[in-house]
């Protein structure tokens, strides 16, 4: 991976952004990477001033999720809630859920957590509401699926973690 982290989160943030302009404009996908890196990608539009973003990483999430689109909505419908499809889903929402499971699928090099952490953040930058609690659900069920023996390696290093902490306080205790 390269890039700083407030570069990644960059990328994430304006590939979210191109997503949702593919998604309603119908705009080619090429066509509105060339756009984001020449024209908004560390500029300012309207008195906002967009971040600096690692461009490989954008180009590749905006590229990967508009090519597997298809594959990666045959993985996100199954993990909403009953009753909910893609198509009823906020625009901007479906695009942070195409590129959360696109990194979890595509980017083995991007750890779970942080594919869930970055998408989960851009979902409370866009929403004020319940959406970041179900960008966080969607992406857990998918990451479980996905990735499972990583998560399990996390699971069981948190729980050694917890392990150690309990002995030191014990240790301590008996200390004083």
């Amino acid at each position: 991976m390269t890039g700083k982290p407030a570069e990644r989160r960059g990328a994430r943030l304006a590939a979210a952004q191109a997503l949702y302009q593919i998604d309603l404009a119908g705009t080619a996908d090429k066509d509105v990477v060339r756009q984001f890196i020449e024209h908004r990608i560390g500029r300012e539009i309207d008195g906002f001033t967009q971040p600096k973003a690692d461009k490989t990483l954008f180009e590749r999430l905006v590229l990967g999720a508009t090519r597997e689109r298809s594959a990666l909505d045959g993985l996100i419908q199954p993990a909403l809630a009953g009753g909910w499809t893609l198509r009823r889903l906020e625009p901007v929402a479906r695009a942070l859920l195409r590129l959360g499971t696109y990194e979890l699928r595509d980017c083995p090099d991007v750890p779970v957590r942080v594919v869930i952490n970055e998408y989960v953040e851009l979902a409370q930058d866009f929403f004020e509401g319940p959406e970041a609690g179900f960008v966080n659900g969607v992406l857990d069920r998918l990451a479980k699926g996905l990735r499972g023996s990583e998560i399990e390696v996390d699971n069981e290093e948190a729980k050694a973690a917890g392990r150690t902490r309990a002995k030191s306080r014990q240790n301590r205790r008996k200390a004083g």
